[in-house]
């Protein structure tokens, strides 16, 4: 209960006394002659005016609070670098001792920890918003923070309204390198580069520092940078879709961590345009099949040509006089042939338009890295089969001189059920499959290594790809694939088949048959290993702060082994199985959290100064904590000050009128009666 306190309870309000006091006042002063006290005149007044305003005597009873005292503990990834973790632990249980020995403070506790799907960095001031989400600000005593300083949300101005101090976990003078990535471009052309810009930073450092670079998690190639300076490169853009690039500085010595020694880019690859050369040996009824396909997909650039003269119709007429436009042999088939991702000779056969050094040049072409479709017919097996070219040193099979005329179901290999591009063909799964039947299949025998997706009637290949040196080769023995696109017999999956297949030539990432992919969705790692052989594959994963799991991809039967685990960084994943490198980023592939790493008092010291707070190393050990009053310091060497808030909870008011209303009526009557009586005489 606190003491009596003068209060007025005004009858009217202030806009009407004023007023009415003036004009009181003016009937006061008005007729006086001094005959009188002016004070007989004003008393009556005076006891009027004090009747309106209503003073009283009020007495509180209240509840004392408890002054809010808010403990952050930073536990965001930078913490963990070093000693830093067991220091603020430490720090943490020595503050919570000490405060608890203070009297009237509610101790609250904040850990913060970031998220690992978001990269936002240390944000501890967002943290003790949602602490003090409850509390007046009036009751706030201070806020201990313990941390690194690496804090990523300290406000411009600080209107905490109560001191901050801070108890900095680390060491003084550290050395930490970083790798920094200044700028990048976000795609780039397959086949040609992209550029990319970084540096090393080693404040107070000189010299050179060596960086290896590493595409797509392959061998690494080593530059060597001046520190602090930067260095720009040129990156090779070899395949669509996601290229990354990794880099890494070598440690320096005496370094604080090499967490932040790595970064990683990611650049868009896109293909300019995929030119496709397709000649058609004669006209039939599967031509349109591959020329509506191809043109159906916008990236494509098609050149086609068909060859209209059959062999039968031989009338000496000259060659040259045989097209409406020459047929550019030479144009195609030296300058410009490796300016094509795919050739496809559908039932082309042996004849005097193509001289015998332009098959040696597209079997040229293929070694190169270039890629060739075979789609034959009845005559691949006959006396000017284009097998009986330099085209043999490339193709997977040679033809047997068999013809097999009658209706048969296409059916995929073992190998085909585990290939990406025949795996899951719609109508594959089932025995025998959901598809109609083609018309026709040419005999042949495979050779080396060439590898089966789909066979005929007593086994006989039908679809055989293979690699013949950096190129791709693939031969379809039959010319009635056509019959699915018609809807013979139910028809079946042709364009997506021969899509596959094409885009499969074209080098087309996703339709490896041997790769290792991983993907992060949201808090999940997952990992694919495809591959023709069976069995499942032990991988090892590389976390963004560099540490390493085991993870066991179980084998699907279908060509894949996958496997998932989650994960609590952001930043870059690295899996291996020990052939293969997949990477996936979550997050920000460079996080801001791992940017700087090194203990600092400078992002935190202005808010400090500001609410008069205190900063300290933990290494100069624990302050002590004390309670001070409203106006004196909260901070001083080897102490933190806490101030007294007094806020408290008014339960109950008492209030008593200080002057009675018979003693101010007698006051008003009293004192106009003399006045009147006294003035009249």
């Amino acid at each position: 209960m606190t003491l009596p306190h003068l209060l007025l309870s005004p009858l009217l309000p202030l806009w009407m006394l004023i007023p009415a006091g003036l004009a009181g006042l003016g009937l006061v002063l008005w007729g006086w002659r001094g005959r009188t006290p002016l004070w007989l005149r004003l008393v009556p007044l005076a006891a009027l005016l004090l009747a309106l305003l209503n003073p009283r005597l009020a007495r509180d009873e209240a509840i004392p609070l408890d002054d809010v005292v808010v403990v952050v503990a930073d536990q965001s990834p930078s913490m963990a670098v070093g000693d830093r973790a067991g220091q603020s632990e430490r720090a943490l249980a020595g503050v919570l001792e000490r405060l608890r020995k203070l009297p009237h403070l509610d101790l609250r506790v904040e850990r913060y920890r970031t998220s690992s799907d978001r990269d936002e960095g240390t944000k501890l001031f967002g943290a003790l918003d949602r602490a003090l989400a409850d509390v007046p600000r009036q009751r706030l005593a201070g806020v201990v923070m313990i941390t690194d300083g690496q804090v990523h949300d300290v406000p411009a101005q600080a209107d905490l309204g109560a001191p901050l101090h801070v108890l900095l976990a680390g060491h003084k003078n550290e050395r930490d390198r970083r790798l920094v990535v200044e700028q990048t471009s976000s795609y780039g052309i397959v086949g040609g580069t992209a550029s990319l810009s970084f540096r090393v930073e080693d404040p107070g450092q000189g010299g050179n520092a060596d960086v290896s670079i590493r595409r797509d998690g392959g061998p690494p190639s080593v530059v060597s940078v001046p520190l602090n300076r930067s260095t720009r490169v040129d990156i090779p853009v070899e395949h669509a879709g996601t290229n990354i690039v990794e880099l890494q500085a070598a440690a320096a010595p005496n370094e604080l961590t090499l967490a932040n020694n790595r970064a990683a880019v990611a650049v868009s690859g896109v293909r300019d345009r995929l030119r496709v050369l397709l000649i058609s040996g004669e006209p039939h009824a599967g031509e349109r099949t591959w020329r509506n396909l191809l043109k159906a997909d916008p990236s494509v650039d098609l050149v086609h040509f068909t060859i209209l003269r059959p062999p039968e119709k031989d009338d000496r007429t000259p060659l040259r006089e045989l097209a409406l436009i020459s047929f550019p042999v030479r144009e195609l088939f030296e300058d410009k042939l490796h300016d094509f991702d795919l050739i496809i000779f559908d039932r082309y056969r042996r004849r005097s338009v193509l001289p015998p050094i332009y098959y040696q040049n597209i079997a040229d072409y293929v070694k190169g890295g270039g890629a060739l479709l075979m789609a034959v017919g009845p005559e691949f097996a006959e006396a000017d089969t284009p097998y009986a070219t330099a085209l043999a040193d490339v193709l997977p099979a040679a033809p047997t001189g068999r013809v097999l005329g009658e209706p048969f179901l296409p059916r995929v290999t073992e190998l085909g059920r585990r290939h990406p591009v025949s795996a899951g063909l719609p109508g594959a799964d089932s025995d025998p499959p959901h598809w109609g039947e083609w018309a026709r299949i040419i005999g042949s025998r495979l050779k080396g290594q060439a590898t089966p997706l789909m066979e005929g009637p007593d086994g006989l290949p039908l679809l055989i790809l293979d690699r013949v040196g950096d190129g791709r080769v693939a031969e379809l023995m039959s010319d009635t694939a056509w019959l699915w696109t018609r809807g013979w017999e139910g028809g079946g999956p042709q364009a997506e088949l021969l899509r596959r297949l094409a885009h499969w030539l074209m080098k087309e990432p996703e339709l490896e048959e041997d790769q290792l992919t991983a993907e992060v969705r949201g808090d999940r790692l997952q990992v694919q290993r495809r591959s023709l052989a069976k069995g499942d594959v032990e991988a090892t994963v590389t976390a963004p702060d560099g540490g390493e799991t085991k993870l066991h991809l179980a084998d699907q039967g279908d060509g894949r082994a996958v496997a998932e685990q989650r994960v609590e960084q952001a930043g870059l994943w690295r899996v291996t199985d020990g052939q293969r490198v997949a990477l996936a980023a979550t997050g920000s592939l460079n996080p801001v959290e791992m940017a700087e790493l090194r203990a600092t008092p400078d992002k935190l010291k202005p808010v400090v100064d500001a609410t008069g707070g205190g900063l300290r190393w933990i290494d100069d050990g624990l302050p002590e904590f004390r309670r001070v009053s409203g106006g004196g310091g909260t901070a001083g060497s080897g102490w933190f000050g806490l101030p007294q808030r007094n806020d408290r909870i008014v339960t109950a008011v008492e209030d008593i009128a200080l002057l009675p209303a018979w003693l101010l009526l007698a006051l008003a009557c009293g004192g106009l009666v003399i006045a009147w009586w006294r003035e009249g005489r």
